[in-house]
């Protein structure tokens, strides 16, 4: 444990032990506030862990998770707030504790002195030199000369950052490319479904960020606090600014946990389990192998969501583990689906709810999980087709799996370039932002109606590279996106429903029907799409022509 003092009253340190609360509390701490987001690595323990144990050592605890890099003022007011609220000395703890730090130090703007700022982070070994020039500067960011300036700038660094990176590279490598993401790691996330049946293991879907990103790109690791559309820039958290001639926004979406009450608490444990984080996909598998009898319940909140069959694939292979064991008979498999159908697109659902009839599954429709009881192990929904009144059931179970609720990340939902539900505002065509000509978007955290998964990134990426070439060189748009998505829907270990559709439903695969019809089971699908280990993917990002030869094309 590695304590920094700031001032008598707060103090600071890397991330700490639950077994450090005693000594915590016998240092004469009262309150601990932690900083970090829960599943920022493996082994990391999670905030409810941290929680009970220092409650059980007599000390308060809270949770005010930040991003590194993507400090919002938000996020320094309710800081500064809690160490008023919370009784002192309060010890507020990070990765390495430099995020505490630097909520700190913004907290303190206008109360003390810059040198004292600067001499009280530097003495317990923290460089907040940067912090404290941009709390300093006092012209409007807008008005601000850019720190740095490229010619097209990409925020996000996930599938869709890195692969229209690599889109534009492979036709123009002359072009000046910034691409901003504040992480570390970069992870296979269509993997995790595959790590909670058993498949995979969870490192075969975890990369160093670094090493994908192409070299010809820069890298600013960092994020971003605000958009300034009309002032071509970018605000970075730390309060850079970042110039551009054309933008491309790509963050992804955000998980909202927040959004089901006791989930956070309970997450890891209680045989509550969910594959949309990386650490909590080896539960799933843990707790499948675990349970011969009771009830499983699998949810599904409202749309949007990234992959709608990734909720019902964790279900199958559960299913089939439990088929495969002998046990099948004894579990009680129940859906609960905010929505009103199995999947969306019709053609589909036969060969879905064959399998539903092989599993047994209770089918639930109109039920949105509201709140979690670990440890009473029970689940609240709300029940009622839209525009009813709604009720509330309470269900108990010895396994859930929870689907969390997502949405815009709040520095693209509070920004200008966002619609009303708080998504980028594109043209569904063409990509391109519907009020600045000289913003694009891909991936999840767009709003055309298309389904949100990897695929979809993978035929947008082509579409908005050619897109912006086509601009630069003083031309109309010349990609067109259909809509295309694709679930590879897996039904069983070692067989899909492999599906693939475009705007309104429409039926768009990739393979001749002779060859593989999607709408039925099928193994060779499995082996092409499916069981591809994630080191295609690797290199399919590192390597943008071979993923992505044209927006007319999309091979595998």
């Amino acid at each position: 444990m590695d304590i920094r003092e700031l001032t008598e009253g707060v103090s600071v340190a890397p991330q700490i032990a639950v077994d450090d609360m005693a000594a915590i509390k016998a240092a004469g701490f009262a309150s601990v506030i932690s900083n970090r987001p829960d599943g920022e690595e493996a082994g990391q323990p999670s905030f409810a862990d941290i929680k009970a144990a220092a409650e059980a050592a007599g000390l308060q605890a809270l949770h005010m998770p930040v991003v590194s890099g993507q400090i919002v003022q938000a996020d320094v007011a309710a800081f500064g707030a809690a160490l008023t609220s919370l009784p002192g000395p309060v010890l507020a703890f990070c990765k390495s504790g430099t995020r505490a730090a630097t909520l700190w130090t913004r907290s303190q703007a206008g109360q003390r002195p810059v040198a004292e700022l600067l001499a009280r982070t530097n003495a317990a070994g923290y460089d907040m030199g940067a912090t404290v020039a941009a709390m300093a500067e006092t012209a409007p960011p807008a008005l601000a000369e850019p720190n740095v300036r490229s010619d097209i700038v990409i925020v996000g660094a996930g599938s869709a950052g890195i692969a229209v990176a690599a889109s534009l590279l492979a036709r123009d490598g002359g072009l000046d490319i910034t691409i901003i993401d504040p992480a570390d790691v970069h992870y296979y996330q269509p993997g995790w479904t595959m790590v909670g049946g058993g498949v995979f293991d969870a490192a075969q879907t975890k990369r160093m960020m670094g090493p994908l990103i192409p070299d010809a790109v820069t890298w600013i690791k960092a994020g971003v606090a605000e958009f300034l559309p009309d002032a071509d820039a970018v605000v970075l958290g730390d309060g850079r600014v970042v110039g551009y001639k054309r933008l491309i926004v790509c963050p992804g979406l955000e998980l909202h946990w927040d959004g089901i009450a006791g989930l956070k608490d309970t997450l890891g444990r209680n045989g509550v389990t969910s594959n949309y984080r990386y650490d909590l996909a080896p539960y799933t598998w843990e707790l499948v192998q675990g349970l011969n009898k009771g009830k499983a319940i699998f949810t599904q909140p409202a749309m949007p969501i990234k992959c709608a069959g990734a909720p019902q694939k964790a279900m199958y292979l559960s299913g089939d583990a439990w088929f495969r064991r002998g046990v099948l008979k004894d579990i009680d498999i129940q859906f609960m689906n905010a929505g009103g159908v199995l999947f969306g697109v019709k053609d589909y659902v036969p060969a879905l709810m064959d399998y539903v009839a092989k599993y047994d599954v209770s089918l639930n429709f109109f039920h949105t999980l509201t709140a979690v009881d670990g440890a009473a192990k029970t689940a609240t929904f709300k029940v009622g087709t839209p525009g009813s009144d709604p009720k509330e059931v309470t269900v108990d179970f010895d396994m859930i799996h929870v689907c969390p609720p997502q949405r815009a990340p709040a520095f693209i939902r509070e920004s200008a370039l966002a619609d009303a539900a708080g998504w980028i505002d594109v043209d569904q065509a063409t990509l391109r932002h519907k009020t600045y000509c000289n913003i694009w978007s891909l991936g999840d955290v767009m709003n055309a109606p298309n389904a949100k998964t990897m695929a979809a990134a993978r035929k947008q990426a082509p579409v908005v590279a050619v897109n912006v070439l086509a601009d630069i060189a003083g031309k109309s748009a010349v990609g067109i996106y259909d809509g295309y998505g694709s679930c590879p829907l897996t039904v069983e270990r070692g067989k899909i429903v492999l599906a693939e559709f475009g705007y309104g439903g429409a039926l768009l695969p990739s393979f001749p029907e002779w060859l593989i019809d999607g709408t039925k089971p099928s193994r060779l699908a499995w082996a092409l799409k499916a069981q591809a280990l994630p080191q295609v993917y690797w290199h399919a990002m590192l390597k943008g022509r071979e993923w992505m030869a044209g927006p007319e094309k999309a091979p595998l």
